[in-house]
């Protein structure tokens, strides 16, 4: 029989009306007390459920007790020996869809707070180490290896397979195609949800265990894979580069201004700060009333940072129904604290512009619930005769990303699937060119922060015992 406890704690967030005019972080993380509280629930199991539920297998039971302990600093160098981005996970990961869906805890309520745990203890570690004036340091791995590997994209997935390659004592070297680095956690996430800082940080860490970073190199472009293989200066190679290949509509009206991808929206905002315009040179246009084609989480983000931006009114217009939406809950709830409207079963069928090609409203028709599709959601289906016109002024497309041909279409021998993206022969992410492996989005097309960190560790491992292999029969 599992013990019944008492609930979980609830992590505090700003208000509603002060959050939606700013870009300060939204949840406000627990103090040592509420944690400690939280961590006392765990049962710590000794079969560990969470850690299974967990893409990179971070010894939970353990760090939680080190929690009860009150050692946070202990804690945060436990989840390290898996995780290299804890303080990045604790906050956009989806635990309650991982390890806490398989807690055991959930079969009688409420799971430990699993992600809540790893960012306060991120965050006290962080602080402790700043009131030493230390910084995000770790303690450099000895080189034990000649060989030389070569990661592409610094997002999560290149991150954690070049930390855990540099663990193994390889010198690594991770190529930026921006001029800064996190990939989708730089450019995707907004500051509200996940604070440059906190990237920062993370990235200071992975490299101080020796990893270096090259930002401002489009591998594909400005430096050629082909001959970075031919060389021999790298024994082998990682690509995750990501999925930055916006999917649109394909309705009428998508060229007009005032139409933006998901993508561009974001990475403007995100990236290149323009919401601290003229502070930074690069503006952005957003209208009185704001439409966010999708209801995943790139689509609450777009909605959440319109709002911000100053529009007025801004619609979540999605063709299912709220059961079928994509978002975390969480991110569902605070979009509609914000005030973002949601126009269910609701279809875009065209843009209409004025007579300087602007957005001015969009066509939308209502939609009913069919029989499932091969997704396994119930098919939308068009209501005769429900066509109608939502006044808008700007229009951001989310309905996904797909893979950038930039790279992969300049590689000799490496072979895509019907999508784009790189085709993969086992769950390490094996090429079809022998020493070279792919992970996260550019292989899985568009997934979470933390699967793609799932493959670059298992690419990582990979190589490391392929290259250990060569040795031995060298």
């Amino acid at each position: 029989m599992i013990p019944a406890k008492r609930n979980r704690v609830e992590m505090p967030r700003r208000d509603p009306k002060e959050r939606s005019s700013d870009f300060i972080e939204v949840a406000l993380g627990l103090d040592p007390e509420m944690a400690i509280s939280e961590a006392e629930r765990c049962l710590n199991c000794k079969h560990k459920p969470c850690v299974s539920g967990c893409p990179v297998q971070v010894p939970i039971p353990e760090f939680i007790q080190l929690v009860v302990q009150g050692e946070f600093e202990a804690a945060d160098a436990k989840i390290k020996e898996k995780n290299s981005l804890p303080a990045v996970c604790g906050r956009v990961c989806p635990q309650e869809s991982q390890c806490e869906a398989v807690c055991v805890l959930a079969k009688r309520g409420q799971p430990i707070a699993i992600g809540m745990l790893e960012r306060f203890v991120a965050d006290q570690a962080s602080a402790a180490k700043k009131s030493r004036d230390e910084g995000a340091q770790a303690t450099k791995p000895e080189k034990k290896y000649p060989e030389r590997i070569a990661v592409i994209g610094s997002g999560p997935a290149g991150l954690t397979c070049g930390a855990d390659l540099a663990g193994y004592g390889y010198e690594v070297d991770i190529f930026e195609a921006l001029h800064d680095t996190g990939g989708v956690l730089r450019y995707g996430i907004p500051e509200f949800r996940l604070p440059k800082s906190i990237v920062d940080e993370e990235v200071e860490y992975v490299k101080s265990l020796g990893v270096n970073v090259f930002t401002n190199v489009a591998v594909g472009l400005t430096m050629d894979f082909n001959e970075m293989l031919r060389s021999g200066k790298y024994a082998a190679a990682f690509i995750g580069t990501g999925a930055g290949l916006p999917y649109f509509l394909n309705i009428p009206g998508e060229n007009l201004n005032g139409v933006y991808s998901a993508n561009e929206f974001l990475t403007r905002a995100n990236l290149m700060k323009a919401y601290l315009f003229p502070e930074y040179d690069t503006p952005i246009k957003v209208g009185k009333r704001v439409a966010v084609v999708g209801a995943g989480n790139v689509a609450m983000d777009a909605a959440r940072v319109s709002r911000r931006l100053g529009a007025e009114e801004v619609y979540i217009v999605y063709r299912r129904s709220r059961e079928e939406m994509p978002a975390r809950l969480e991110e569902i709830e605070n979009a509609e604290e914000e005030g973002i409207k949601f126009q269910l079963l609701t279809n875009p069928a065209r843009i209409v512009g004025d007579e300087k090609f602007r957005v001015r409203a969009m066509e939308c028709v209502r939609m009913e619930l069919g029989e499932p599709d091969s997704s396994g959601r119930r098919r939308p289906v068009e209501i005769p005769g429900s066509l109608f016109t939502l006044e808008v002024d700007t229009v951001v497309v989310a309905v996904g990303q797909g893979a950038n041909p930039l790279l992969t279409t300049r590689v000799d021998g490496l072979e895509l699937n019907k999508w784009g993206n790189i085709a993969t022969f086992d769950e390490a992410g094996a090429t079809s060119i022998p020493g070279v492996w792919a992970g996260g989005d550019i292989a899985t097309g568009a997934s979470t922060v933390i699967s793609a960190m799932g493959a670059g560790k298992r690419a990582a491992l990979a190589i490391h015992e392929w290259l250990t292999a060569k040795r031995d029969n060298a």
